[in-house]
């Protein structure tokens, strides 16, 4: 039978929609199904055609619904399933696709299968976990490998000599995806939600999933312990292509990859069409140029040329070989306004940094609130902060008294909360996110950034997203032409091109907040720029410029 998957997401344009920080419809703090709903006409205007939604599985949100529990039903506080109905009809309706995140690394520890496995040793699903018999008599886990959250990868199972393997929290126990029988339910579920009209999936550390099964102790590191054993597993490929076989290949859906700490090597792997595995992948390697070892509480400045000779490897990597996701934000990262280069002071420079990453080969994705230029939270103390990953790490912390204040300043810069604050859609005093107060504090800054303001202003980052988007959307050589970086080593400009057959574009972005140099061998003029942050253009880049020409060559 041929494959009925085509290249639909090569021209998509994706937002992301954190749903319970986008929109509360029924006042209760918290956003729900009907509040997207109710901004759907937004992301249309937008020009966005396909929607990543975060979880809204049926879920404890201990780890903010990447902890499911019922994977074939909704939370009850985000609606129903007939809400879903109406909001994957109103997106359709409105030429925007639906993509779901697949989250099949672990379940809930509440989930029916895991509540089964530990507390009967005849379960049918006792094998669907990595249940282990602990050492010293069960009181000491079964090795030493550690997880994502600052903890250890075992949890035991009450007073018995038996563990259970979890790589993020306690309450997230991992599939073992080695059982056959794991492996249909997984397609079960993906069939239950493409049948329902979803497009696709973006799929949540999915190189997780296999596990060498030695399970044996491994080199101690400061963090990730046994990493090599649960990283790019033995039989990763051979999951994601049965995957594909048996379910992707009869849907016209696509499927984006979280690939933690893949190497380019493996990038390649997992996007090659020919091995039929994932269509895209998100590369870290760029959001990671400011800390070290791609941990991010070890902060370093900020290059721009170590930003960008990571993003041309991605681009020059999987160029004629796989496809490419391109972002700055998403639900784990904070904001890039302050990052990157770019500044609080100075809007022009996130339109520089949208410039840089939106037109390269691949396909871009939009954070809620990143097309208004939603700032970090500010977040003085650990009270204001919910996210569990803040709390385990704040407790490392806490016992390092020489550089525990430092530590914990750092852990308020970078906590995943930064970019889970509510969306701000107006001034008012929760930011017409919601009437009540929300589940986590407003963003302080919602009486200069927010969408009523960006609406009214024709400079304002937002209808600067919209131009580009409309740019990615009408011109061909944006999808697929020649990807080429100018002047790779230049410390203050950012400067690439596209080209294909008679067309060529052009991208330059000054990260500077000095007039700067830049000379290009090709003979442009103003008539040539599409786009700009500025209406007069000089020999010199004013701080911040960024300038897109499109050439039509004879």
């Amino acid at each position: 039978m041929s494959s009925k998957h085509t290249n639909w997401y090569k021209n998509a344009v994706i937002y992301q929609i954190y749903p319970r920080s986008f929109c509360d419809s029924n006042n209760d703090g918290l956003g729900d199904i009907q509040g997207i709903i109710s901004k759907l006409d937004y992301l249309k205007e937008l020009g966005v055609n396909c929607v990543w939604l975060s979880p809204i599985y049926d879920s404890p949100q201990k780890d903010n619904g990447y902890d499911i529990s019922n994977y074939l039903d909704i939370y009850p506080p985000f609606g129903t399933m007939d809400d879903f109905k109406e909001m994957i009809k109103g997106m359709h309706d409105r030429g925007i696709r639906l993509i779901m995140d697949l989250v099949v690394n672990h379940t809930s520890d509440q989930h029916k299968w895991f509540l089964s496995a530990i507390n009967d040793k005849n379960s049918p699903y006792r094998d669907y976990y990595y249940i282990k018999k602990g050492k010293k008599n069960g009181k000491k886990p079964p090795n030493n490998w550690q997880g994502f959250f600052g903890e250890g990868a075992w949890t035991r199972i009450g007073d018995t000599d038996e563990w259970y393997l979890h790589l993020f929290t306690k309450e997230q126990p991992d599939l073992n995806w080695e059982n056959p029988k794991v492996r249909e339910e997984v397609k079960n579920i993906l069939r239950f939600w493409l049948d329902l009209g979803v497009d696709g999936f973006r799929c949540d550390v999915i190189n997780l999933i296999s596990k060498k099964q030695d399970f044996k102790s491994r080199f101690p590191f400061i963090a990730l312990t046994g990493h090599d054993a649960y990283i790019n597993g033995p039989r990763l490929h051979e999951y994601l292509h049965e995957l594909y076989k048996d379910v992707y290949a009869n849907y016209d859906c696509m499927t984006v990859g979280e690939a933690v700490l893949a190497t380019p090597k493996v990038n390649i792997s997992l996007t090659d069409p020919k091995r039929e595995e994932l269509d895209t992948i998100f590369n870290f390697s760029h959001t990671d140029s400011d800390n070290f070892m791609g941990v991010k509480y070890f902060y370093r400045k900020f290059k721009l040329t170590r930003f960008k000779n990571r993003l041309n490897k991605q681009q020059v990597t999987l160029n004629g070989k796989g496809w490419n996701s391109l972002f700055l934000e998403n639900h784990d990262q904070r904001r890039s306004v302050g990052r990157f280069g770019s500044t609080e002071k100075d809007i022009n420079s996130s339109k520089s940094l949208a410039a840089s990453y939106f037109l390269l080969q691949g396909t871009p994705f939009i954070y809620q609130g990143q097309e208004i230029g939603m700032r970090n939270a500010e977040f003085k103390s650990l009270d204001e902060i919910k996210d569990i990953e803040s709390h385990n790490i704040y407790k490392i912390f806490n016992k390092l008294p020489l550089i525990k204040k430092k530590m914990i300043n750092i852990l308020y810069e970078v906590s995943r909360d930064n970019a889970r604050t509510p969306m701000i859609w107006d001034d008012s005093e929760y930011g017409g996110f919601s009437k009540v107060e929300p589940w986590i504090r407003v963003n302080p800054s919602k009486d200069i950034v927010n969408v009523k303001a960006a609406l009214a202003d024709r400079n304002s980052l937002y209808y600067f997203y919209k131009q580009l988007i409309e740019i990615k959307k009408n011109n061909k050589v944006v999808e697929d032409g020649e990807f080429k970086m100018i002047s790779l080593n230049n410390p203050h400009i950012f400067a690439y091109s596209r080209e294909k057959e008679s067309q060529k574009l052009i991208v330059i972005s000054s990260f500077s907040n000095k007039s700067r140099k830049f000379k290009l061998t090709e003979n442009l003029s103003d008539k040539d720029i599409v786009l700009s942050n500025f209406d007069n253009h000089e020999k010199k880049l004013k701080p911040f410029e960024t300038r897109i020409y499109l050439v039509n060559k004879k």
